[in-house]
Order: structure tokens, then C-alpha cells, then sequence
């Protein structure tokens, strides 16, 4: 047996017993990947008494044959009944892990607190800060919603239409995602938001957390978003406007209401609404009257969700600001601009998305070509490049092999603007 899987086995059998003798301790203290496969989605936790088997060694970590490895530690048997294992002298164990694993002790909360408790150099309150919370784990966010699928099929029918996202489940993280210093100011402010939210409700200030993302398709307004869940570690619940408002028909403000009323059952969490300009287009069209009903309920339930009261942070997004009136920009107390990046943003882009990737290419050269080019736009030449370079048995990217999906994207660019024109 590895040490790795000694300790691995240490590790968990005396996380389960400190948590199920310790009652100050709560799920946010145990390690994810063990909280992940003990989590209790009816009960919304992981509950006491924590025993471990051979199974579940087996699925948390990928060792199999625990009862093989276990024959090296003196301090733990194997009981056949149940095929569980179970630590026969505490004190023993935990002086054999403080001699062996003390990087794991300085990172799990559980083993931190019972070790800081005796006169360790161990801190548990910085551990408990560096442990990942609950609310990221996709096992706590299907608590939620187990709670709503239990309520009938209306409720059904609302989390038909919205899409929920954990934060451990997204991939692009804000340090991935080159912002101006504009928007990183607007970022920062709603950080420190959510984390002075207490304070906010004690003095009273409550009209913060609703943002406008404003730019054209493909400058980062969703992708951002989403990384802002990872960052604040909060759920992200994605609306689409259009299809949202055209499923309301007959039933109009009771499901806009249940829509916002999800979100504050979810929190703390994000709310994304996206599609925004079809508030303004229906607003003044001369379509069903439910829609218009809908349209207008849906801002009365923005004015009445609050970041500092319901934890919901609302983020709305359009590509088309000119579509909307003033009742609708006043119901945002941030307006955050998503241009179309400049050469120097382009390349920095460049550089975040060509980093994993071998080959000699200038990213300044192709920043220059590429004028008017989104970031997704330039995420799409690379996945041009490299699947040419593909074809051709190569992983490795030349420059001349961007410059050719350079003009690649121009010839299709060009060939859209034609038939827009015919």
C-alpha cells in the first residue's frame, strides 16, 4: 500500500469521528470531496453518525482492497460485518497523521480544530476559510431543488426554465477573462457587497446588487457572469427572456413571481436575466396582453428583490441598449459596458487562450488582424487553427496557422454581411 493511501484512509477515519463527537463542527468543516459523498440531499446536510466502509474508501478516494491496506495501520481494523473499518485507538491515529500528514491537517477543518484544540500549531479558522463552502457543490444546490420538485408540477414547471449552475461546475474563472478596468472596479464593488451584506442591512442601504451588463454578443457578458458565481461561490440561476415571457401566456404574473420567489429560495445565489431588450420590445408592441402583464410584473419583481434583504444578486444583460427606456435603465444601480476589445485587450485574450497551447505565435500580429473581433470571435479562430493543425497529424500550432483562420473567419464574415443584403 502507498503512503498516500494510508493516509487517505487516516484522514477519513478520523475526520468522521472528530465530526460525529463534536457538535460545534457543521458540513462547511468537512473537506468537499468527503462532504460530497455523505451529503443527505433530503436532509440538506451530512448527518451523524459518519461510518466508513470499504465502499466508501473506494469511492471517495479510488483505493480498492481497503481491507488489504489497512493490515499496516495498527491503530485501525476491519470488521467483515458491514465491512467497515474503525479506528481502535484515537490517540494513536491522530500522533501517527500529525507525524505524517500535517499539509492535510493545515487543510481540513475537522482535523484542524481537534488539533489546534491540543496545543498544535494549527489554525482551524484559517483552514475553515480555505475550505470550499457547501453552497458550491452541485449536491447542495439538487437539495434546493429536491425541495421544489417535491412541492407538485407547477413548481416543476418553473425550474423548467431556469438553468441552474453550481460554482464548482464552472469552467472559465474571472482570472481567465481579460476585463476593463471599468468593469473590474464594478466587480470589486459587488464583492465587497456580498461581503459587507450585514453591514449594509444594518445601515439601511439596500438599492445595491442589480447590474446591466451592456455590450454586443460575444464580449464576455454571460461568460462573466458565470465567473462571478465561482468567484462569490454562489449558485447561478440563467433566465432567457424571450422563451421565459413566451411560456407565461394564461399564467402571466403568477409565474414571474416564481420565478424571483426560486431565486430567494436558492440564495444566497445570482439571478441572470438574460435577453433583457425583449422587456422593451414588448413593452411597446402590440402583442397579447399577458405578455405586456408579464413584462410588467417582471419589473415590479425587480424592484422588489434586494442583494442585502434576499441575498440575490440580478444581473440583467442586453445587446441591444438603445431598445430600452428609461423605466427599465433606473431599476439597475449598475451599468456595466462590455465594448468590443481594443488591439490591447485582444491580445491580452490572445495570450490567456494560446497559454496551454505549443507553438511560436505572435499575439501582437494577431491582435492587429483582427479588428471588430469579439473574444469569442477569437476563441473560434483558435479552434479553427488547431483542428486544421489536426488534420495534418499536428498539436503543435504554427503562426501561419492563425493568420489562415484569420482569413478563414473574414471569408464568412464577409459571405453573412452579402446575404444580409440580398
Amino acid at each position: 500500500m502507498s503512503g498516500d493511501e494510508s493516509l487517505d484512509i487516516c484522514e477519513l477515519l478520523l475526520t468522521a469521528q472528530i465530526y460525529n463527537e463534536s457538535q460545534e463542527l457543521n458540513e462547511d468543516d468537512i473537506p468537499p470531496n468527503i462532504r460530497k459523498h455523505y451529503w443527505n440531499k433530503k436532509e440538506k446536510g451530512v448527518k451523524r453518525p459518519i461510518s466508513v466502509s470499504e465502499s466508501d474508501v473506494e469511492s471517495i478516494y479510488g483505493i480498492k482492497n481497503a481491507r488489504r491496506c489497512v493490515t499496516s495501520l495498527p491503530f485501525v481494523e476491519f470488521e467483515d460485518f458491514g465491512e467497515r473499518l474503525r479506528m481502535t485507538v484515537f490517540d494513536l491515529g491522530a500522533k501517527w497523521l500529525e507525524r505524517h500528514g500535517v499539509d492535510r491537517i493545515q487543510k481540513n477543518p475537522v482535523l484542524a480544530y481537534y488539533y489546534e484544540n491540543n496545543d498544535m500549531s494549527i489554525s482551524y479558522s484559517q483552514a475553515k476559510m480555505a475550505n470550499r463552502p457547501k453552497e458550491v457543490d452541485r449536491e447542495w444546490i439538487d437539495s434546493l431543488i429536491n425541495e421544489v420538485v417535491e412541492e407538485g408540477e407547477d413548481a416543476r414547471d418553473v425550474l423548467k426554465l431556469v438553468h441552474i449552475v453550481a460554482p464548482e461546475e464552472v469552467k472559465q474563472t474571472l482570472n481567465e477573462i481579460v476585463l476593463t478596468k471599468e468593469q473590474e472596479g464594478k466587480i470589486s464593488k459587488i464583492v465587497k457587497a456580498i461581503e459587507y451584506r450585514d453591514y449594509l442591512q444594518q445601515i439601511g442601504l439596500r438599492e445595491i446588487g442589480k447590474l446591466l451588463f451592456v455590450g454586443p454578443p460575444g464580449t464576455g457578458k454571460t461568460s462573466t457572469a458565470r465567473a462571478l458565481s465561482e468567484r462569490l461561490k454562489l449558485p447561478f440561476l440563467e433566465v432567457k427572456l424571450s422563451m421565459t415571457v413566451s411560456h407565461f401566456l394564461g399564467e402571466t404574473s403568477k409565474n414571474v413571481d416564481k420565478v424571483f420567489e426560486l431565486a430567494k429560495r436558492l440564495s444566497p445565489c445570482i439571478l441572470f436575466i438574460d435577453e433583457f431588450d425583449f422587456v422593451a420590445k414588448t413593452r411597446t408592441s402590440d402583442e397579447h396582453a399577458a405578455l405586456k402583464r408579464a413584462v410588467n410584473t417582471l419589473l415590479k419583481c425587480i424592484d422588489e428583490i434586494s442583494l442585502v434583504n434576499d441575498g440575490v444578486l440580478l444581473i440583467g444583460a442586453t445587446n441591444h441598449p438603445k431598445l430600452l427606456d428609461n423605466a427599465v435603465w433606473r431599476r439597475f444601480d449598475e451599468i456595466v459596458m462590455f465594448p468590443l476589445p481594443d488591439k490591447v485587450m485582444r491580445q491580452e485574450i490572445l495570450t490567456k487562450i494560446l497559454a496551454s497551447i505549443e507553438g511560436s505565435i505572435d499575439a501582437a500580429d494577431i491582435a492587429q488582424r483582427t479588428d471588430g473581433y469579439t473574444g469569442s470571435d477569437l476563441r473560434l479562430l483558435l479552434r479553427e487553427a488547431v483542428l486544421n493543425a489536426l488534420i495534418e497529424e499536428r498539436t503543435t500550432l504554427t503562426h501561419e496557422d492563425l493568420v489562415k483562420a484569420v482569413d478563414a473567419f473574414k471569408d464568412r464574415t464577409d459571405m453573412k454581411i452579402m446575404e444580409g443584403h440580398e
